[in-house]
């Protein structure tokens, strides 16, 4: 399996992807913004191809407009977490907007499909450096913000009276965030961002309690997940973001069989 350069590239790409999406989806899930993380991979798919229709790489445009909508939905503050029914028009009308832009191109209905469910078998040189430096930056902001994120995460009130500045830490978050959703959508696609951002971040912290274990934790579920979806698919012959998908959800069912914080 590991002759072609393809399948090296994919199994790459996907442990690059995962490892982000797994550390920055445990913080997601934890400050309760599944929702609007969600919404960021269907203002993604607009972004992306409206690149295609601007003659610019869809990547760009993906990361582009995710990072700018995390970074407004950061502003938002919590006033995000009550406006579900307003989250989810806008990426209905994401979605919308993604699929006119396709019309004028219909010649680019193979990348809309590889947006939509993602392409990690056709990966190549030039993605992988870009996913590589994407992820190394979105790592590398995360570690600085950590500790305040995680105070403000868990107590916002003591955390705002102890000076910690919620509004730009909410900003700074969702425009990793927004970093982490466009990687993501190279392996799995926009549909199933949920996938890899939300799926081994809350196994983990079903298993247990413990921030930095269930970082750890979340990270090895989303890489294992990444690589075995891809091994499967090539034994297989099934789509990679099919079995990328059954394990997570395979993960989350069997971690709801534990009681919460089984391990220490």
């Amino acid at each position: 399996m590991l002759e072609y350069d393809f399948m090296r590239h994919a199994f790459a790409a996907a442990g690059i992807v995962a490892l982000v999406a797994g550390l920055v989806g445990y913080f997601l899930v934890a400050r309760g913004q599944t929702f609007a993380g969600h919404a960021l991979s269907h203002v993604g798919f607009t972004g992306a191809t409206g690149a295609i229709l601007l003659g610019v790489s869809p990547l760009f445009g993906l990361v582009g407009i995710t990072v700018v909508a995390g970074a407004v939905m950061g502003l938002l503050g919590e006033r995000l977490a009550q406006r579900d029914v307003a989250i989810g028009m806008v990426l209905a009308l994401a979605l919308g907007f993604g699929l006119l832009f396709l019309h004028f191109f219909t010649a680019y209905a193979t990348q809309a499909t590889a947006l939509l469910f993602g392409n990690v078998l056709g990966v190549d040189d030039e993605t992988l450096v870009t996913l590589l430096a994407l992820g190394a930056l979105s790592l590398a902001v995360l570690a600085v913000i950590a500790r305040p994120l995680l105070f403000a995460s868990l107590q916002p009130e003591l955390a705002l009276a102890k000076g910690v500045p919620l509004r730009p830490l909410a900003v700074i978050f969702m425009a990793v965030v927004g970093l982490a959703t466009a990687e993501c959508s190279q392996i799995v696609g926009v549909l199933l961002v949920f996938t890899l951002m939300v799926g081994p971040a809350a196994t983990a912290q079903r298993l247990t309690s413990r921030i930095g274990l269930g970082l750890v934790i979340s990270a090895l579920l989303a890489v294992a997940e990444a690589w075995l979806g891809i091994t499967l698919s090539y034994l297989t012959d099934w789509p990679t973001s099919f079995w990328i998908t059954a394990l997570s959800a395979l993960a989350f069912v069997g971690g709801l069989g534990f009681r919460r914080g089984v391990i220490a």
